[in-house]
C-alpha cells in the first residue's frame, strides 16, 4: 500500500508499504479522510512532544474516519463496508485508570501517530474493532472531526462547566472552534475568544462566539472583566500553546475560577504568577486526549448541535501529505483545517 512516510524532520516521502495483518479483535480500514493535526506539526517540525521522540520511518495522523474492509473472527460491532470514525487510542482496559473510565490517561495505550505507533497517512490501518463507530449518515471528513471535536469536549468536562457561565477560550484554531462549540453546546452563556488571526476570529464569531479580539491587544483583561461585570470568565481555556496567553491565563479567570489548558508549547517550562493562583484560589487543570466521547460526537455532528464540517477548509490527496503538513506549519491563509484524503 501507499503511505506518506516520515523519514527526518520536515521530510516525507510517498513510498510502498506492506498492508497490516489483522488480529482477531481488529478491522482492516481503508483511510479515506484523515485531519492534519496540531501534534503532527509538533512531530513533524520538531520531531518529538515531550518524551515522545519519532524514530523514522514513522507516520503520522489520527484524525480518521474511513471504510471496513475485512474483520477479525471476533469482531462483531462492524462489518466489511461499515463507514466509521476511528478513535486513535486503544488504551488496556485493565489498569485503574482504565476501570475508572478515564481510559485518556492509561499508561499503555497504543495511539495512533504517537511514537513509537505509526498514524494513519496510508491507505490502510488495522485497528481494534471496540473503537470503530459507524458514522450513519455522518460524512467521512465529519467523522474524522470527531477526534478534534472530542478534544474540546474533554474540556467542558474538565472545567466543571455550569448553566449560565462565561468562558474565554485563547486561540480558535480547530480544537479552539471545536471547544467553542462544546461549551455552547453544554451551556455556557457567553463565549469571549482570541486569536491573532483576523480570519479565524470571523470564523469562530460565525459559529456563535459571543466576541472576538486580536490577541495582542495589550487591554484584553480589562475588556474582558467589563463584560464580566468586573469579575473576569469563570473558565479560561488555552488552546493554542502561546506561552503569553498561559501566563496570562490566570491573571483574565476571575477569583475561584478555572484555568483548562489544552494547547502544546514549544516550552515545556512557563513562568507563571502563583501568588495569582493562590490569592484567587483558581484551579488549573490539563486537558489529555479524551474518554468515552466519540458517540456524543457523532450524535451531536448529526443532530447539527456542532458544525464541524465548514471549518474543513482545505484538502489534499494522499500523495500530497507533505504540502498539508507545510501549509498548516506556515499557517498558510485560509487554512483552518486541513484533510488528507485517499479516494
Amino acid at each position: 500500500m501507499k503511505a506518506a512516510v516520515m523519514r527526518g524532520i520536515r521530510d516525507v516521502r510517498i513510498e510502498d508499504i506492506p498492508v497490516p495483518p489483522v488480529l482477531d479483535e481488529e478491522a482492516l480500514v481503508r483511510i479515506r479522510s484523515v485531519g492534519v493535526c496540531g501534534s503532527d506539526i509538533h512531530y513533524y517540525t520538531h520531531g518529538k512532544i515531550g518524551r515522545y521522540v519519532v524514530q523514522p520511518p514513522f507516520l503520522l495522523g489520527h484524525e480518521c474516519a474511513g471504510e471496513v474492509v475485512e474483520v477479525g473472527a471476533a469482531v462483531r460491532n462492524v462489518k466489511p463496508g461499515d463507514l466509521v470514525a476511528v478513535e486513535p487510542g486503544v488504551p488496556c482496559r485493565r489498569c485503574r485508570f482504565c476501570r475508572e473510565g478515564r481510559y485518556n490517561l492509561c499508561p499503555d495505550v497504543v495511539f495512533l501517530a504517537t511514537p513509537p505507533v505509526d498514524g494513519a497517512f496510508a491507505e490502510y490501518i488495522a485497528h481494534t474493532a471496540d473503537f470503530l463507530f459507524p458514522l450513519d449518515g455522518v460524512s467521512l471528513h465529519e467523522g474524522a472531526m470527531c477526534e478534534p471535536l472530542s478534544t474540546g469536549m474533554q474540556a467542558v468536562r474538565r472545567s466543571g462547566l455550569r448553566m449560565g457561565d462565561t468562558v474565554f477560550i485563547a486561540g480558535v484554531g480547530p480544537i479552539g472552534l471545536c471547544a467553542l462549540q462544546a461549551f455552547l453546546a453544554g451551556g455556557a452563556a457567553a463565549v469571549y475568544v482570541s486569536d491573532l488571526d483576523a480570519d479565524r476570529c470571523r470564523r469562530a464569531v460565525a459559529l456563535g462566539a459571543t466576541q472576538a479580539f486580536d490577541a495582542s491587544d495589550s487591554e484584553l483583561a480589562a475588556k474582558l472583566r467589563d463584560l464580566t461585570h468586573g469579575r473576569g470568565p469563570d473558565i479560561v481555556v488555552e488552546t493554542a500553546g502561546s506561552e503569553k496567553a498561559t501566563a496570562q491565563s490566570v491573571q483574565i479567570v476571575r477569583a475561584g475560577g478555572i484555568v483548562v489548558l489544552i494547547g502544546l508549547s514549544p516550552a515545556a517550562i512557563i513562568p507563571i504568577d502563583t501568588i495569582a493562583i493562590i490569592d484567587k484560589e483558581i484551579d488549573i487543570r490539563g486537558v489529555f486526549r479524551y474518554a468515552n466521547t466519540y458517540p456524543a460526537a457523532l450524535s451531536m455532528i448529526r443532530r447539527g448541535t456542532v458544525d464541524v464540517k465548514s471549518m474543513i477548509t482545505a484538502e489534499y490527496p494522499l500523495d500530497r501529505a507533505k504540502q498539508a503538513l507545510d501549509d498548516v506549519a506556515a499557517r498558510k491563509p485560509g487554512v483552518i483545517k486541513a484533510m488528507v484524503v485517499n479516494g
